[in-house]
């Protein structure tokens, strides 16, 4: 037999469930809009912040890019007045990269090692025209004139701050050190000299032997890597020859890539 108490109680559970569960729903579909539009909101705000981000980070592109052209361009007007070409200087940075990657500094340095090194001869800009362009050898007088160059190129970047041109300062001052210390303006020797300035020394030469100067001929490559050789050890890193020698084919691709002709 039934009992009506007992039924009378169902129903009254049965409503205050459904009740609140009713209520439940509610509040949960209140929250889903609630949670919606502040999804939707922080979506709006996020994507105001990107393209902020992304606006700021095509100007920092566009300001180094800036930046990279002035060095370079900096670097052929040097050139240009030593009535060399503004290939010698595309050269000498794309050799100097590659030895960058081959010997093992990273990406970064390498890439800044590269953009840097068109002013290597940038204090040239300082040395009187009649010993620059001088048709045949300098005396010992006027050859002491041009090694101030370094030095000046120096004096001329290390104002700056920002990292190229702290490279570039580098390479500028240390390009014309020798690995057995005999070199100049500080007679640095062996890994005193930094890897900049040691990598810049074997890619201007080989590139300013191979190229028609006020002062000389071309050498032909066979003088070119009987020189290097002997040089090993002595105006050489030793490891940048071997280095040289073993991706010969990779810096000859370069040397066609960017000829004068």
């Amino acid at each position: 037999m039934e009992n009506p108490n007992l039924l009378s109680e169902l129903e009254h559970l049965k409503i205050s469930f459904d009740g609140t569960a009713q209520k439940l729903i509610k509040n949960l579909r209140r929250q889903e809009i609630i949670m919606a539009r502040s999804d939707k909101r922080q979506r709006i705000e996020y994507d105001e912040l990107q393209k902020k981000y992304d606006e700021v980070a095509l100007l920092n592109r566009e300001i180094e890019d800036t930046q990279r052209e002035v060095v370079f361009m900096m670097g052929t007007i040097g050139e240009f007045r030593s009535r060399e070409t503004g290939n010698h200087v595309q050269r000498v940075a794309s050799y100097s990269k590659l030895f960058g990657k081959l010997i093992g500094i990273s990406e970064t340095d390498a890439e800044l090692l590269k953009q840097a090194s068109p002013l290597h001869d940038i204090g040239k800009i300082a040395i009187p025209d009649a010993i620059l362009n001088k048709n045949g050898p300098l005396t010992n007088k006027e050859f002491e004139t041009m090694k101030n160059h370094a030095q000046l190129g120096y004096d001329m970047l290390d104002f700056s701050d920002r990292p190229i041109l702290k490279t570039a300062a580098i390479i500028a001052l240390e390009h014309h050190e020798k690995y057995d210390g005999s070199g100049y303006p500080n007679a640095l020797k062996g890994e005193n000299i930094h890897i900049f300035g040691r990598i810049t020394a074997l890619a201007d030469v080989f590139d300013a032997l191979g190229s028609k100067r006020c002062y000389k001929e071309a050498w032909e490559d066979v003088r070119i890597f009987d020189l290097i050789k002997e040089q090993r050890g002595r105006h050489f890193d030793p490891k940048l020859v071997d280095i040289f020698f073993e991706n010969i084919e990779v810096f000859l691709e370069i040397r066609d890539k960017f000829s004068d002709d």
